[in-house]
């Protein structure tokens, strides 16, 4: 399944509705922003840079969940009776993150139909992806669901220019995200180098001509 295009919406027209109920703080690079397990009273947006979802078994084991990038929405669970978390979120890179509140939001939500319209909107088309994710795990080879990762993470299918060049992301957590080991990994990224797909500069760049292994038979 290649990449698809994602509804308008304007990240920073909540925040401004919740208005003294929200905070934006700096995180760096590698620092949670919360835990699996801890209270749920607030939604997230990501302001600027990356957010990495994941859950942990009993077992100790991670699987990351979602990659997230700008204009994105986490924690909303909150917002339907959530009462813990249920994954950890940890800056992927060094990240502004507007934080609001519970109660505030849903307050605002309920004062604009309209707006919360769209949020509803924004939220069910990124369930759509996550199921689509679910999808490319069960019926999709290892190399079409490694091409996908690298697109999204480059923003191909989103509004806007898509991001060529894109943070750097280890070959263990690709390898996490799609299931495999960071060997067939490693294999498939020099794969991609050699048929021109991504080139490695000063950081992973993507070209659209990756979208080929997604749409290939």
């Amino acid at each position: 399944m290649s990449p698809k295009a994602q509804p308008t919406f304007e990240l920073k027209s909540l925040p401004s509705k919740v208005g003294k109920a929200t905070k934006v703080a700096d995180f760096r690079k590698n620092q949670k922003i919360f835990s699996q397990g801890d209270p749920a009273d607030a939604i997230f947006c990501v302001q600027k840079g990356r957010v990495k979802l994941s859950v942990i078994s009993k077992q100790g084991k991670e699987a990351v969940i979602a990659l997230l990038g700008e204009r994105d929405f986490f924690g909303e669970g909150c917002l339907a009776g959530q009462t813990r978390r249920m994954a950890t979120a940890v800056a992927m890179s060094d990240c502004s993150i507007a934080r609001l509140e519970k109660s505030a939001t849903i307050r605002a939500l309920r004062d604009d139909p309209a707006f919360a319209e769209k949020f509803l909107s924004y939220l069910l088309s990124r369930n759509i992806r996550i199921e689509e994710d679910l999808v490319d795990q069960l019926f999709n080879s290892s190399e079409k669901r490694l091409a996908r990762v690298l697109l999204l993470l480059a923003n191909f299918g989103k509004e806007g220019k898509p991001e060529l060049i894109i943070p750097k992301i280890s070959q263990a957590m690709l390898a996490d995200i799609i299931g495999t080991t960071r060997s067939r990994v490693s294999f498939f990224m020099n794969r991609f180098r050699k048929m021109g797909f991504i080139e490695y500069n000063h950081g992973l760049e993507v070209h659209s001509s990756l979208l080929n292994v997604v749409l290939h038979d």
